[in-house]
């Protein structure tokens, strides 16, 4: 893998960890850290011995605490809606990623914090953890699919309600609204996650990269999600993933499925 100026990876037992390395700015993403993410992501989705992927934020203060926004202070609107469109995209792909992303959020996922722990497949939060998106506050509302992300996850009335009101929410109740899969301590934050990775690289690598795309699929528009289901259902009857699953399983013994 490639090095980075605002990121640092790192690669153990074929999982790949991207974490924000700004901590004197808490993190906070510009479009350089965003498409160091995307890139980053990329290259590990297309790496045959990566089998998942953890994205979190240098420090404990904070995963990440919202937009560097000294970036945009000054933008016009086709500036501003270029650096939306430009997230959108890296956060898309981050979604549609065939392999698992989890994002382990340590302290602040504020803003675009919060929108690229949305992104992610699943999100465990230590018990330090803050969620919200404050774009309000500047006059701004979130730009890379926050008022999306965050209806599809804890539904409409609440998520009106944190996007007008601004309004941080702790691990607990993010936990309770289904913004959190997992709330842990800071310490054992990275162990939970890559108990979760484990759990899903020993089952069939094609059938959960099928999941993430059949699971997309009831969100997006113009698709019938059940159709999309019954195609990805059968293109499984000529992967290895099946025939390796189905061999174990007769011969009563622990599948051995072969990533890639």
């Amino acid at each position: 893998m490639m090095t980075y100026n605002n990121i640092l990876i790192n690669i153990h037992e074929h999982i790949l960890t991207i974490t924000v390395n700004r901590p004197d700015k808490l993190n906070a993403l510009n479009a350089q850290t965003i498409q160091e993410i995307g890139d980053a992501v990329k290259r590990g989705e297309d790496n045959k011995e990566i089998a998942g992927i953890i994205i979190t934020g240098s420090g404990t203060k904070a995963f990440i605490a919202g937009a560097d926004i000294s970036e945009f202070s000054k933008y016009s609107v086709e500036e501003g809606k270029a650096l939306s469109a430009a997230g959108h995209k890296v956060f898309k792909s981050i979604e549609l990623c065939k392999k698992p992303v989890i994002a382990a959020v340590n302290g602040f996922a504020l803003g675009g914090g919060c929108e690229l722990a949305m992104s992610c497949h699943l999100r465990v939060a230590s018990d330090n953890a803050k969620f919200g998106q404050p774009e309000v506050k500047l006059g701004l509302i979130p730009g890379y699919a926050g008022t999306q992300r965050l209806v599809q996850l804890i539904g409409k009335g609440k998520a009106l309600e944190l996007l007008m009101t601004a309004d941080m929410i702790g691990a607990e109740e993010a936990h309770r609204l289904g913004l959190v899969n997992y709330v842990t301590t800071p310490d054992q934050l990275l162990v939970k996650v890559n108990e979760l990775l484990s759990k899903i690289k020993a089952n069939g690598p094609n059938a959960v990269g099928s999941i993430i795309r059949c699971v997309d699929a009831y969100f997006a528009d113009g698709v019938d999600g059940s159709q999309f289901e019954i195609d990805e259902f059968g293109k499984c009857f000529k992967t290895d993933d099946f025939n390796e699953g189905v061999a174990a399983f007769l011969e009563k013994r622990k599948a051995d499925f072969v990533r890639g």
